[in-house]
């Protein structure tokens, strides 16, 4: 019953943590834009209509099928906006993986000069923008409907196993050539993982980490704090959900009850969850207001509640021996042993100093799991100021990341 309480706690308190942002005041119901699904119909065209061509750019919408049968989105940006000519077969494909609670469009939420796709498409890179199950372009299966509980049975090993395979799949279809990566956040933590069992290795030309995501250890965020001491048992009623809908009355329920709380300020929940971000501007978070949060499944929550409580990375533990014997054939579930991901992969990590979630200790320990990385191969950038939502939505992050990326994707090339 205590492992079941922590976790209860962890998957409400990861919702919040791991979001990214959003700006909430006590004595209203959370809104986060949009129509009463949670969709802003300005936005229903997709990605490409709404973030994209109207900037410019030429865009296709796509659809990925994961073997699993769930039907993903997947945007394609193959130029930039001055280049005027088709041919894109010699262009580098350029993978970008969202986080868990948005979707790729949190990709795009800046003018377009600061934009990490469209300024990766400016540079000669064939830019494909992927989105996981679930989010609100990627709710179909070929057999399931969101509204059934076996559509949400999955947690991020599915995406490991199935989601990123199957667009790096199709990617390598198209173009024939090796694929460069951009993950952020829990994009990070699915690609370690990934490699880690040798999986789109061969497909991989190098991957780039922004705020990664692989332990959660010292994650210090004031809401996680309280939630852990106040507010255990007030969420309770959230297992049983199957779909994990962050604008859905129970979290909204839950929020109010920890604003009550003197010590937490519900003004600024950007620095509660994240950090304190240095460099958003308030159009930004205004529009990702329009957009964000999207829903994952509540086992994808409580598998990353696991990582918080036993420090390691592993596959989803069904706490009953039966059931961990049952799907794993041992009593406890695997772990992903970073040390395996191969020595020889180009790999560049940037992290900050101000990141609540993609703690300072937790990414020195990633970094330790990755000493035997050759010299070489690893890109090391350390932003002082830089919290986990400047990662994606910071208005200088084109300088100091952004240009970091590319310098790091045209050294491999």
């Amino acid at each position: 019953m205590v492992f079941l309480g922590f976790m209860q706690f962890s998957v409400l308190s990861l919702c919040f943590i791991v979001l990214t942002t959003f700006p909430y005041q006590a004595s209203s119901r959370v809104s986060f834009g949009g129509n009463q699904n949670g969709v802003n119909p300005h936005l229903d065209d997709g990605i490409c209509a709404s973030a994209v061509i109207v900037h410019g750019y030429k865009c296709q919408e796509l659809q990925v099928t994961t073997k699993d049968g769930y039907i993903l989105s997947l945007q394609r940006i193959p130029e930039g906006r001055l280049e005027g000519r088709n041919d894109v077969s010699r262009k580098q494909p350029v993978i970008l993986q969202h986080g868990v609670l948005v979707d790729g469009m949190t990709w795009l939420m800046n003018p377009p000069e600061q934009d990490l796709p469209l300024i990766l498409a400016d540079h000669g890179f064939d830019v494909w923008i992927a989105n996981t199950r679930g989010t609100r372009h990627s709710r179909r299966h070929v057999s399931l409907d969101p509204s059934n509980p076996a559509f949400w049975n999955w947690s991020w090993d599915e995406l490991v196993i199935y989601d990123l395979p199957a667009v790096f799949d199709y990617v390598f279809s198209q173009t024939g050539q090796k694929i460069n990566y951009v993950g952020h956040s829990l994009g990070t933590l699915i690609a370690l993982a990934s490699f880690s069992e040798g999986k789109l290795i061969n497909q991989l030309k190098s991957a780039a980490l922004l705020s990664p995501i692989a332990y959660l250890s010292h994650m210090n965020t004031a809401l996680g704090v309280i939630a852990a001491k106040s507010f255990i048992g007030e969420i309770t009623t959230l297992f049983g959900l199957a779909e994990f809908n962050p604008k859905g009355l129970p979290v909204d329920a839950f929020l109010k009850s920890l604003c009550a709380d003197p010590r937490i300020d519900c003004y600024d929940l950007m620095t509660a969850l994240t950090g304190k971000n240095c460099c958003l501007n308030s159009s930004t978070v205004e529009r990702f207001l329009m957009n964000e949060p999207q829903s994952t499944s509540t086992k994808n929550m409580v598998h990353l509640a696991q990582i918080v409580r036993h420090g390691v990375l592993a596959k989803f533990n069904y706490v009953s021996p039966d059931y961990n014997i049952m799907h794993y054939g041992e009593i406890f579930p695997p772990i992903y042993n970073l040390s395996n991901i191969p020595h020889d992969l180009p790999l560049f990590i940037s992290y900050g100093g101000q990141d609540a979630l993609s703690d300072v200790r937790d990414v020195e320990n990633l970094l330790d799991r990755l000493k035997f990385h050759g010299v070489d191969k690893r890109s090391i950038q350390f932003v002082k100021d830089y919290a986990h939502a400047d990662y994606i939505m910071g208005f200088n992050a084109k300088d100091i990341v952004y240009n970091s990326v590319l310098s790091f994707f045209n050294q491999v090339l």
